[in-house]
């Protein structure tokens, strides 16, 4: 398993409402939070350091994406 397939939990504190309307706005673009929550973190990172993300220059082999288009999730409530 390379680099970019691994997990690690990162756990945060944040005020119920703040996270309803998150959910919910996560869901309005069939996305997960932990899909919006990766996507900001990468964003952030290639802000501060000035250079696109790339899962190759940090150890791991480029993800693959996938060819099919996604099942929308049902929301957990």
């Amino acid at each position: 398993m390379n680099p970019e397939q691994r997990t690690a939990r990162l756990t945060i504190l944040v005020d119920p409402r703040k996270k309803s309307a998150f959910v919910r706005l996560c869901a309005e673009e069939d996305a997960t939070p932990s899909q919006v929550v990766r996507r900001l973190i990468r964003r952030y990172i290639e802000e501060r350091t000035g250079r696109a993300w790339t899962a190759v220059e940090n150890g791991a082999k480029a993800p693959r994406r996938p060819s099919q288009p996604r099942v929308r999730r049902a929301l957990r409530r």
